[in-house]
């Protein structure tokens, strides 16, 4: 998430730039056609026109890149909702099939999300040893025998729905 935070704040950039390079752009060519009506075939003045042509391609080229790129982080975001909806969906069908209890399904959604036990605990107001006993139940009723399995379980599962949607 941080990462597309970041590219957005990066795109500042290259549109600012873009935005100087059009006024020097314009300026550029303002010069070039005064100059043309004063001496249209000297040096300067052809020099000052390619110049200008030059820059003019360049901030095509730049707002076709940033175009592209805004258009490749707006998929991106695209994407990373529907995965976010897809795994949600996921562990919200898995924990009814299991049959989690509320407080169960509370520390075993803050498992998933890497807490460890103790900072389970002070988020649930429990003692360690509670939320120990119900990460013991949880693991009981999905099967597995610990954090990483219970983690590898929902992953897996994504897993195979991609490979089944990319079939």
């Amino acid at each position: 998430m941080k990462t597309l935070k970041g590219d957005r704040l990066a795109t500042l950039v290259p549109a600012v730039f873009l935005v100087l390079q059009s006024i020097a752009a314009l300026f550029f060519l303002g010069d070039a056609l005064a100059d043309l009506r004063r001496d249209p075939f000297a040096a300067e003045t052809i020099l000052e026109q390619l110049v200008a042509l030059a820059l003019v391609c360049g901030v095509i080229l730049s707002a076709w890149y940033l175009r592209q790129t805004l258009d490749r982080l707006n998929a991106q975001d695209r994407a990373l909702a529907t995965a976010r909806g897809d795994l949600a969906r996921t562990i919200d069908h898995q924990f009814t099939a299991w049959r989690l209890t509320p407080a169960e399904r509370d520390v075993g959604f803050l498992a998933l999300k890497g807490l460890d036990v103790a900072e389970i605990a002070a988020l649930r107001g429990a003692a360690q040893g509670t939320v120990r006993a119900q990460l013991t139940r949880i693991y009981a009723k999905a099967g597995v025998s610990g954090r990483a399995q219970f983690a590898a379980w929902f992953v897996e599962d994504l897993l195979d729905e991609g490979l089944r949607a990319a079939e």
